[in-house]
């Protein structure tokens, strides 16, 4: 995927930018502890309030050291296994971009506010919030699905699975279902941009303001069926804006429904996208299911009456 090789990429660039400057400052306190080479001398008083500071404190032999070993050392490995493919490379990465903002979060209570120390800490959250995202990406491009896996769909076509899914997760049980019974499967789609960032962006705004999305012509006659069962993922605590889209669109058509509710929290089950989903075709659904799933992995289902 695209965005995860640019997602490696900045991680690298963060985790030796950091790395780096933090060797290069440790060198600059060893080669001479007093800190004149970084005109840092005004700045032991300071240290003073840390405790044993009579003991490490006196030059900047110890801080040479913390700072090597916390923010050096530990970055230049992070950017070797990141650059290396290694499964621990991201979570250090990120993690790092956590101890640095603990770093700097010191240097807050001990230090005058300053420019410096500020700039850092936003370095040490950007850090943290790529590696997230990095760690993120990773995860969904593990994600594999395979249409031809599922020999038994469209042998019942008096039932229809339609579904809509952004990263495929709603349409591989979407596919399960439909496999399971035998039904046929249609996909709703939209001109509206739903891929990559700008499209989840996109499908939240619709999302915050509890708004249809337009979708494209429905090409099926729902009316024909016997029951459609609705598979699709949570977005801002609703169903899909493009499902409420196809259930405005085939009001009054369907006959019976089903509703398979796809999303990745335990702790909610979004029960009541079903109430929506009811109100919105004009008619009560025969069952309803809440699915967690994660990265493609259903972790529980749970059926409502």
């Amino acid at each position: 995927m695209e965005r995860v090789r640019i997602a490696r990429r900045i991680m690298i660039f963060w985790t030796l930018f950091i790395g780096i400057g933090a060797v290069a400052g440790s060198a600059g306190m060893l080669l001479k502890p007093d800190g004149s080479i970084m005109s840092m001398q005004g700045l032991l008083p300071y240290f003073q309030v840390l405790p044993f500071a009579d003991v490490l404190f006196q030059n900047f032999i110890f801080p040479g050291i913390a700072l090597f070993i916390v923010n050096g050392i530990s970055n230049l490995t992070a950017a070797f296994l990141i650059y290396k493919r290694k499964k621990a490379g991201p979570y250090l990465g990120c993690l790092f971009g956590i101890t640095l903002m603990l770093w700097i979060m010191i240097q807050f209570v001990i230090f005058p506010a300053n420019f410096m120390s500020i700039t850092y800490f936003i370095f040490g959250l950007l850090q943290f919030a790529c590696g997230l995202a990095y760690i993120i990406f990773l995860k969904q491009s593990e994600f594999s699905f395979s249409e031809k896996a599922y020999k038994n769909i469209g042998k019942k076509p008096d039932v229809l699975v339609a579904y809509f899914s952004r990263m495929g997760y709603s349409k591989k049980i979407a596919y399960e279902k439909a496999d399971e019974i035998g039904a046929d499967v249609y996909e709703i789609t939209t001109p509206e941009r739903t891929k990559g960032f700008l499209g989840f962006a996109w499908l939240g705004r619709f999302g915050m303001h509890g708004w249809a999305m337009p979708i494209d012509a429905v090409s099926r006659n729902i009316g024909k069926y016997k029951k459609v069962i609705f598979v699709y993922p949570i977005h801002v605590f609703s169903a899909a804006s493009p499902v409420k889209g196809f259930c405005k669109a085939c009001k009054g058509k369907v006959k019976k429904a089903e509703y398979i509710a796809v999303h990745f929290r335990k702790d909610n089950d979004y029960s009541k996208s079903f109430s929506w989903m009811d109100e919105a075709l004009g008619i009560h659904a025969d069952k309803r299911e809440s699915i967690v799933c994660k990265y493609g992995n259903v972790i529980r289902k749970r059926q409502f009456d």
